[in-house]
């Protein structure tokens, strides 16, 4: 048998990529308790969509402060940026989420991340109050 090389990774069982779409959903759901009783058993915090997306981006694009709250003080990554080079705060700010935003402020985001930037989309959609703190 040969070693898997990163071009030809070896595939998930079945049994995890359901337990990852079963992560995503909770994220988009606002399971913050499951999420994270999850990830201090050992799921990666930063566990990134087919997309790209992390369970934070997705918990803030869908206006989850809490499970956003939850995911950084376990070390997710607040400006990490999908496969589009979108932060999760640009999508927080574009979907007009206060609680979100501040949520992501609160833990560091950066709001000249990725692009087009949380900045830029607050500029282009007359949003700018959400970004001031």
């Amino acid at each position: 048998m040969s070693e898997p090389t990163p071009h030809d990774p070896t595939p998930l069982p079945d049994e995890a990529v359901e337990l990852a779409h079963q992560l995503f959903d909770w994220a988009r759901e606002g399971q913050a308790e499951r999420l994270a009783a999850y990830v201090e058993a050992g799921a990666p915090v930063d566990l990134r969509d087919p997309a790209g997306n992390t369970m934070l981006m997705l918990a803030a694009y869908h206006g989850q402060a809490e499970t956003v709250r939850e995911l950084a003080r376990r070390g997710a990554d607040v400006d990490a940026l999908n496969d589009r080079g979108q932060s999760p705060l640009a999508g927080a700010v574009f979907k007009a989420e206060p609680e979100v935003v501040a949520a992501l402020l609160e833990h560091g985001a950066d709001p000249d991340a990725g692009s087009p930037s949380a900045r830029a989309t607050a500029q282009m959609f007359g949003q700018e109050g959400l970004l001031e703190r």
